[in-house]
């Protein structure tokens, strides 16, 4: 019998008993309901199983129950089953956090793959939380994509709850801000994470030979062809496939990914015999491709296949409290590269930082981290103002504003350290903690230990 337990949730009967008998002669450990409050009793934040529920349901409908257990737990997996005119709503709710989704009539062993696949990574969650909590770390997509604006903690849990399936996803983000990243990360959360992560850059393939590096080729397919080659889509079998800048592909070739990412299945030119390919599809682009669409210059039926699940990524202009944060974990990776001890920044140049405009995003604050570590101080352009040039309208709102931000930039130039906070602002340490309190500013989001007076 698999690990972990399986809550499906259907009102129909005979469907629900049928489908809990599948799951049993699959030696899950399965519980039916046809009331959905039952799981929401049982599904607690460190539920060892995961929950299949129909999504169209009298009372509480199926999207309503992964909104209750994802407050509950946002690491919950939650398969639904749709019926033929619900692909829509459930590619919605693929967008909103589901595990994944399986349409009526289907088969059992394709359900048996999703379940035990989510089951997998349900018990990964848990026992990574428990080495976490014994080690006091935050997680690994944590790290990777750092900040704590609310646009990046909805980053990560989309991140955490798409990564582990084999959904093929569009990710939509200005230049520098971490498309690439994103990709990694999506592909590490897979069971393909030990298979190849192939990066193809669109805009940069030779015009004369994209198919060619695409699909590969036998000798003698055309003049210079001696002998036989691999293309990327080949040498990426098994593992994940990222498509950067794919509104740059030509259309002619558009259509022949399409029916790639339609059979999965490939043809070297020069070849007649289909090569089945094993891998999933991840696409960039620096903007949202209906445009694109519109003026004829990408097909819509791509467009359609790519995204069922799209990940944007905010600007740095949108999560202008992520900065600080930022800026300094990219100068302790830069002065480890340099093999330098990480330069002090004083809280007067992290507020710098934090009110300048960086159009590059983090591509651009990174080479600003560089030049710091180097000691070549950072470069000088336009100010733009603190939180996006909106300054609180009275004074005493202007005057907390100010006063919350330079204890913030101070706990973040000492890594959550409190003593030499009160020390260089010339507080006592219980003012501070007033202060702290009053702000909601939590020392360990800054680095700091949860408890002790430094």
């Amino acid at each position: 019998m698999s690990w972990g337990r399986i809550l499906l949730v259907d009102d129909e009967e005979e469907l629900r008993l049928s489908t809990a008998q599948t799951l049993d002669l699959a030696e899950f450990d399965v519980k039916d309901f046809s009331n959905p409050e039952r799981v929401l009793e049982l599904a607690g934040f460190g539920f060892q199983g995961i929950v299949i529920t129909d999504i169209r349901m009298p009372g509480m409908d199926g999207l309503t129950l992964m909104n209750r257990l994802h407050e509950i737990d946002r690491d919950i997996p939650v398969i639904l089953v749709t019926g033929h005119g619900d692909v829509q709503l459930a590619v919605r709710a693929m967008r909103e956090g589901a595990y994944d989704f399986i349409e009526k009539p289907f088969v059992s062993s394709q359900l048996a793959e999703i379940a035990t696949r989510a089951l997998d990574y349900r018990r990964l969650v848990l026992e990574n939380r428990v080495l976490r909590a014994a080690a006091g770390q935050r997680d690994d997509v944590e790290q990777r994509l750092i900040g704590r604006s609310n646009a990046m903690i909805d980053l990560r849990r989309k991140v955490r709850t798409v990564g582990p399936t084999d959904a093929d996803v569009l990710i939509v983000g200005e230049t520098g801000s971490g498309k690439e990243v994103v990709a990694r990360a999506l592909h590490d959360l897979s069971a393909r994470a030990n298979k190849p992560f192939i990066v193809i850059n669109c805009a940069a393939l030779p015009a004369n030979l994209i198919e060619s590096e695409l699909f590969g080729h036998e000798a003698g397919a055309f003049p210079g062809a001696l002998r036989a080659r691999f293309g990327k889509f080949e040498l990426a079998q098994g593992g994940t496939i990222l498509l950067d800048e794919i509104g740059s592909m030509p259309l002619d070739v558009q259509g022949k990914l399409l029916r790639v990412i339609q059979d999965r299945v490939i043809t070297r030119l020069g070849s007649n015999d289909p090569l089945p390919l094993d891998v999933r599809f991840l696409a960039t682009s620096k903007t949202g491709l209906e445009d694109d669409v519109a003026a004829g210059r990408f097909r819509a039926d791509l467009l359609y296949r790519l995204n069922v699940i799209t990940l944007h990524i905010p600007p740095l202009s949108a999560r202008r409290e992520d900065i600080p944060l930022l800026f300094m974990q990219l100068l302790t990776e830069a002065a480890a590269r340099y093999r330098r001890d990480p330069a002090p920044v004083p809280p007067n140049v992290i507020a710098a930082i934090a009110g300048r405009n960086w159009p590059g995003n983090v591509r651009e604050l990174r080479n600003a981290a560089d030049r710091y570590a180097l000691d070549l101080g950072l470069p000088v352009t336009e100010q733009g103002a603190v939180n996006g040039g909106v300054a609180p309208a009275r004074l005493a709102d202007r005057v907390a504003a100010f006063e919350k931000s330079v204890i913030e930039n101070a706990l973040i130039a000492h890594g959550g350290s409190l003593k030499p906070v009160y020390e260089s602002l010339g507080l006592s340490r219980k003012s501070l903690y007033e202060k702290m309190q009053k702000y909601d500013l939590d020392r360990t989001r800054f680095g700091g230990e949860p408890a002790g007076d430094d």
